[in-house]
């Protein structure tokens, strides 16, 4: 056998090596899925006031960049509070986790249910940071939470608030009635 008929078995030896741990990989892989092992507890701490651009362009504060750069995430879900009129930032994965939360609640065949999640899904905006840290709010966004340029970023557990300044300018509560409604969401009944 000559010097090229040496060199193709010695591939065809290194491919069906190649090709046995391929199958074992195939097999390791089915067993942890990418979102199991990848998952870093994300908890945003903060109140922290920035300004948009005249294009709505606005400056996500480093600190919560940081908690994101760790836990590897790079893309942010947006859209308006179900309950305030405030904007949220998800994280791709918590808002991954959040649509499963939902999808298991809801019937394909029922017509309310559906309805629910399209507005749900439809409200949403999917971001990137730019390489300064910037991300656009589009126009609708902002209308939506009254924001002209001033904004808060408040981090709530595994979201990011952004509020309209004006709106954070009061306490959400009174200090008393936070304290007795901290109070009374902490209570232990026996």
């Amino acid at each position: 056998m000559g010097k090229i008929g040496t060199e193709i078995e010695n591939i065809h030896f290194s491919l069906k090596k190649v090709g046995n741990c391929g199958g074992l990989w195939r097999k390791m892989r089915n067993f942890a899925p990418k979102s199991h092992y990848n998952y870093v507890r994300m908890r945003f701490l903060g109140n922290i006031e920035a300004k948009t651009d005249a294009k709505g362009r606005v400056f996500l504060p480093a600190t919560f960049r940081k908690v994101l750069q760790v836990a590897g995430e790079d893309v942010l879900v947006m859209r308006k509070d179900v309950h305030q009129q405030c904007l949220v930032l998800y994280p791709e994965s918590t808002w991954n986790r959040r649509m499963d939360a939902l999808l298991e609640r809801v019937n394909e065949w029922d017509d309310v249910g559906q309805q629910v999640l399209r507005q749900y899904v439809s409200e949403a905006e999917v971001l990137t940071l730019d390489g300064n840290g910037r991300f656009l709010i589009p126009k609708r966004y902002l209308q939506m939470a009254d924001i002209v340029q001033g904004v808060r970023f408040i981090g709530i557990n595994d979201a990011i608030e952004i509020w309209a300044v004006e709106k954070t300018q009061q306490p959400f509560l009174s200090q008393e009635e936070f304290a007795e409604k901290l109070k009374s969401i902490m209570a232990v009944t026996k």
